[in-house]
């Protein structure tokens, strides 16, 4: 595929004292040599990127964070993050989300209000390995060259959520409430508005792709094809003994969440009920230094009807991260290309070692550096109903094999990927996060780079 992805990253810290210079500090001197952090601190991170058919990223984003008199460091007391960025062909990320357990007594509140706008959402249809990917389809330079766009549809969203936890026994075992709108807006893309300003030979070629083919054949229907509102209610338990919400060195986080959009709400004839399933534990290996970390989870629909918008909407209880697709990308099976993997039931499984090799402190801010290495996998468990027989029926181009077009026969395996990654750390909580990963199996992808923040659990 010819793609060309420079993403450059810019790691800005900017303290609210300035008052000393860098120094080491070794894992020994850590707790006394730290400085304490008070009041509100920030960090930012403005983006530059380009991709041949998105056109520039530009835009940034910044977390701010508040402990108060210092008591409760390294946990804070209100967080508030903001993101912006643009495409200058159209895509861009609108997000403000606040976190705090000190609005509400006892309570635990976090709100998101989101706009997105994607020109070029991936979409590879259901199943898993059972829905056929070419990458030679995207590949310019191949004979079977169709579009760069073939897997591909627009989609604008809203999101607002609030989400409540409390309580239930001393402060392992909460309750989590919550409710939220989501409107979503999904349409082919727009080829003309990418092929603007391009010269000739480099134009997108204006040719149906597998979203309009899923429409046409009736595997998407009328009524979802445009996407809609999704108004829902969550409900569920955690279990949580982490030492450590931003990077833990020990302890389990634990959740059973149930999402549910009920017709009673005005979702008509797309009501429906999904159920996540997540185990997270943490292991010191080395203390204050290594640790190995893995996260299981499994989602699936209860009943309902479920819109094809809304099966590779990850549910949980608490997310920093402002992409909730998958499986695949940056926050589920890193390496697989982004909602690879999309049915009625899906598992997935994270596996983690993380090495703080580096401390010191810059400009009165504890600072750490960390390695770390992964293996991630994923697949469906319980399938879309497709029926191979239509999807088989369209004649191939010149060239290309008639079998397992948009289709195949086989069973869903699982989508294993590896890879690793580097973590710049400040004050605990506000983490730069670059990995990379790659697939075992062609048919998932090339791989892929993801820098943003955050460790993925």
């Amino acid at each position: 595929m010819n793609r060309i992805k420079f993403p450059v990253m810019i790691f800005i810290i900017i303290a609210s004292q300035l008052l000393s210079s860098e120094r080491d500090i070794s894992a020994n001197q850590e707790e006394e040599d730290e400085p304490e952090m008070t009041g509100w601190t920030f960090g930012a991170l403005p983006a530059v990127s380009y991709n041949t058919d998105l056109g520039f990223q530009y835009g940034g984003l910044v977390n701010l964070y508040y402990f108060g008199d210092g008591s409760s460091y390294p946990r804070y007391m209100h967080s508030i993050y903001a993101e912006i960025s643009r495409y200058t062909r159209g895509s861009g990320i609108n997000r403000l989300f606040y976190d705090t357990e000190y609005l509400i007594p006892g309570i635990r509140v976090t709100a998101d209000l989101s706009y997105f706008t994607e020109k070029a959402l991936d979409f590879y249809g259901f199943n898993g390995y059972n829905a056929g990917y070419s990458a030679r389809w995207e590949d310019e330079n191949d004979p079977q060259y169709r579009s760069r766009m073939f897997y591909r549809h627009e989609r604008n969203m809203f999101r607002f959520t609030v989400d409540f936890q409390g309580q239930l026994s001393g402060g392992e075992l909460r309750w989590i409430a919550g409710i939220g709108l989501m409107n979503t807006s999904i349409a082919p893309v727009d080829i003309d508005a990418l092929n603007e300003g391009r010269d000739e030979d480099d134009m997108l070629p204006d040719i149906p792709g597998l979203y309009e083919r899923y429409i046409q054949w009736g595997i998407i229907s009328e009524e979802e094809r445009e996407g809609g509102n999704t108004h829902h209610l969550k409900a569920g338990i955690i279990y949580d003994t982490r030492d450590n919400e931003s990077n833990p060195m020990s302890g389990i986080w634990s959740e059973a969440v149930i999402f549910a959009a009920p017709g009673f709400t005005g979702n008509g004839d797309f009501a429906y009920t999904r159920l996540s399933l997540t185990h997270r534990q943490y292991f010191t290996l080395v203390p204050n230094d290594l640790s190995f970390a893995y996260r299981l989870n499994y989602q699936g629909t209860i009943g309902g009807n479920v819109p094809f918008y809304m099966l590779p909407y990850m549910i949980n209880s608490f997310s920093l991260s402002s992409n909730t697709d998958g499986l695949g990308g940056s926050r589920t099976v890193r390496g697989m290309l982004r909602n690879r993997v999309v049915g009625e039931g899906m598992v997935f499984g994270n596996f983690e070692l993380r090495w703080k090799f580096y401390r010191t402190v810059l400009f009165n801010q504890n600072i750490y550096l960390a390695l770390n290495a992964f293996t991630d996998g994923g697949q469906v468990v319980s399938k879309r109903e497709v029926d191979p027989v239509v999807t088989g029926q369209p004649e191939p181009e010149p060239g290309e094999p008639f079998s397992g077009l948009f289709y195949t026969d086989g069973e869903e395996g699982l989508h294993l990927t590896y890879g690793g990654g580097f973590r710049v750390a400040m004050n605990e909580n506000f983490i730069v996060a670059i990995d990379y990963g790659r697939p075992l199996d062609k048919r998932d992808g090339n791989g892929g780079l993801y820098i943003g923040l955050n460790y993925l659990f």
